[in-house]
């Protein structure tokens, strides 16, 4: 079975260069573009079903992708993106510049990472990550070949680390994909494997 996980088309916060976290900001129409071209690369899959994170950045990537196609798609909390709490909305060029700011350690050390208030630890989006994997996806082998899973670039990180056992100080280092980028698993005898990681189905280079 074939799981591929793919972040949502770009956002203005996104061109912005701001953290969105759990805000429900909407793909803007190069977002959309994105998802388009998304779709029409993938268009030889054969998708059985469809999950994505409430988040309509998402949820609108997942259904421009599937247009046309007769799928159920699936809502799951567990595949909203991490929440930063207070740090929501921060640029990130701004946190960059300011060590006393929570999301510079979370970008620049996440082993030193402590949530500003109503934010989430790298513990507990990969606790919600993992249960996701464990529950939903490993259970599906043998029902469905192909699954198709919008999200959010954290979430994404978050998963391949726990694939592939990093330590929480390796979380960006190459994981951080594009948007509409997509990283495939294989699931074989209930293990999990990544078979490629941040794929564009889009010619890359629309985003010069």
């Amino acid at each position: 079975m074939k799981v591929y996980f793919v972040r949502h088309g770009e956002t203005m916060w996104n061109k912005e260069k701001r953290l969105q976290g759990q805000v429900d900001i909407p793909l803007n129409e190069y977002g959309r573009e994105m998802a388009r071209l998304t779709r029409e690369g993938m268009k030889g899959i054969s998708f059985d079903i469809a999950y994505t994170s409430p988040l309509c950045r998402a949820k609108e990537t997942a259904q421009i992708i599937l247009e046309g196609r007769d799928i159920q798609i699936c809502e799951d909390n567990r595949l909203l993106e991490m929440a930063f709490g207070s740090g929501e909305g921060i640029g990130i060029i701004e946190a960059i510049e300011n060590k006393l700011e929570p999301i510079y350690s979370f970008i620049c050390s996440p082993e030193q990472y402590i949530p500003a208030e109503g934010g989430e630890s790298f513990d507990g989006l990969s606790k919600r990550c993992t249960q996701f994997l464990e529950e939903v996806i490993i259970p599906a082998e043998g029902k469905h070949d192909s699954i198709l899973v919008t999200t959010h670039g954290g979430l994404i990180c978050s998963l391949i680390c726990y694939i592939e056992k990093l330590h929480i100080g390796e979380f960006w280092k190459g994981n951080l994909q594009k948007n509409c980028g997509v990283t495939i698993l294989d699931c074989v005898d209930g293990n999990i494997s990544i078979s490629n990681k941040g794929l564009l189905f889009y010619d890359s280079a629309l985003e010069a």
